[in-house]
């Protein structure tokens, strides 16, 4: 395996996109999948594969997929395997693939990995000490909460992490650290679960009082941790105080999980009144669209739909709308915009959402009337964008022909998405190119600047039809 393809194919979604991987999964491809992972050095496949069979516990099968990456000594696959071996009851090979041994200067996610295969054999006090020195990478400080969480040691936990947390508390501006600011919710965190909520809800809260984090703040965690013990009354100070959606959204979901949404449609409506930022709207918004009250939700943030600045709410509001269903409520907002919004380049997101939206309310053929009628330089990914409306107009072999008439990996990943609902899984992943093809895809992409004008950055591959969902591969590194 080439370590430098597999860094590509993490950092691109390439190979068999990770969206690909799920559908096959879902409908029973697993064995397509392992055979791309063998023959190709597919990645995504392979983790699937194995993330798959480890939930059937067919361990030595996981491992038998996983092997061949995580020989190359690649960190996600020698996440991927430990995990297996673990779970096979191969302990000690397990902690032999993970322990830094022979790497140079091993990486905390490195050291990471190998305090996971040591809680796996057991040895949790001996995983903790392994943690102890990279504690400043707020990976490993991460993985030190995730991974003791039931293992009876909190008390431990919390005594490494004293120090760290005070060391930020002297000083959070010049303690040197930038990660360590993640000390304080991991510390809450772990008083919580060992339930001395109250002593974590007062740390914490005196943390934020004093203003002290870093990159990032702790209001969101400090809101959630009120939110979870039903500290209504300090969650609203707190949202009060601050004025800041980290703290106001967990307040109104507090209020409405209680039947009081009609207490937090006020508290909002305040908020608007008093011409906070957008995002109070925005909030106000969703609650009322929770409820159903679409038309007064639509009467919030109207206003707000032909703004030329980041003030404008309107595709969150169809992506609200159509979570609901609500696809022609939706459809009704992409029409009658200023001249001065359509202007601006807005044009582009807007039709392509439109078409989006008519494809998913059954009036593909309508979107496709209006396609053909615009001129072909004005519609990016124009074949696609028909082939995926012929789809879901019923046309499935029209809109297969039109794609196979296409390059490239954006083509290829629609094509294999209509051919993964006839469960041709080994068609589906052949049609997608191999490596090699997307990387060169890619080079001649960012040397032809006619195509960066025209197109958008390199698609990742999860097809056209849902233009918002980004995949979330962190299950699959």
């Amino acid at each position: 395996m080439d370590i430098d393809d597999l860094e590509w194919q993490l950092s691109n979604l390439g190979g068999v996109p990770p969206r690909i991987v799920d559908e096959i999964l879902e409908r029973g491809g697993l064995q397509v999948l392992m055979e791309a992972a063998r023959e190709r050095g597919d990645w995504f496949c392979a983790v699937g594969a194995a993330r798959d069979l480890c939930a059937a516990g067919e361990f030595e099968r996981a491992w038998t997929v996983v092997e061949p990456f995580a020989a190359a000594g690649w960190q996600p696959a020698v996440r991927v395997g430990i995990d297996a071996l673990v779970r096979w009851n191969r302990v000690e090979e397990a902690l032999e693939l993970a322990h830094p041994r022979g790497r140079g200067q091993a990486s905390g996610d490195a050291w990471r990995d190998y305090a996971e295969a040591l809680v796996g054999a057991g040895r949790v006090d001996d995983a903790i000490s392994v943690l102890v020195p990279c504690l400043r990478d707020r990976r490993v400080l991460r993985g030190l909460v995730e991974m003791t969480e039931g293992q009876g040691c909190d008390e431990r936990v919390l005594e490494v992490l004293a120090p760290l947390a005070e060391e930020f508390r002297r000083d959070p501006v010049r303690c040197g650290v930038g990660d360590l600011w993640e000390v304080l919710p991991a510390q809450a965190r772990v008083l919580e679960r060992s339930g001395r909520v109250d002593e974590a809800i007062r740390l914490l809260g005196a943390d934020v009082a004093a203003r002290r984090y870093g990159p990032q703040n702790n209001f969101e965690f400090y809101a959630e941790l009120l939110a979870r013990h039903g500290q209504v009354e300090e969650l609203r100070v707190l949202a009060t105080v601050t004025q800041r959606p980290t703290a106001t959204v967990p307040y109104v979901r507090v209020l409405e999980k209680l039947g009081r949404a009609g207490e937090a449609e006020a508290y909002l409506r305040d908020l608007v009144a008093a011409e906070h930022p957008g995002w109070c709207e925005h909030t106000l918004a969703e609650l009322l669209i929770r409820q159903g009250r679409f038309d007064d939700a639509l009467e919030v943030v109207m206003h707000t739909f032909d703004y030329l600045d980041d003030g404008n709410l309107l595709q969150s509001i169809l992506i609200l709308l159509a979570e609901q269903g609500q696809y022609d409520k939706a459809i009704a907002l992409t029409e009658g915009r200023s001249p001065e919004f359509l202007a601006e380049n807005e044009a582009y997101w807007l039709r392509s959402n439109r078409w989006w939206l008519m494809g998913e309310a059954g009036r593909a053929q309508e979107a496709i009337a209006e396609i053909e009628a615009l001129p072909a330089s004005d519609v990016d990914d124009r074949e696609e964008t028909i082939a995926w409306l012929l789809a879901q107009d019923g046309r499935v072999e029209q809109a297969m022909a039109r794609l196979r008439l296409l390059s490239g990996k954006r083509a290829a990943t629609v094509l294999a998405e209509l051919l993964i609902r006839q469960t041709r899984f080994a068609e589906a992943v052949a049609v997608i190119p191999d490596v090699a093809a997307q990387r060169e895809e890619q080079r001649r992409f960012r040397m032809d600047p006619t195509e960066q004008e025209e197109k958008a950055p390199y698609d990742s591959g999860d097809g056209w039809g849902d233009p918002w969902t980004a995949s979330d591969t962190a299950h699959l590194e």
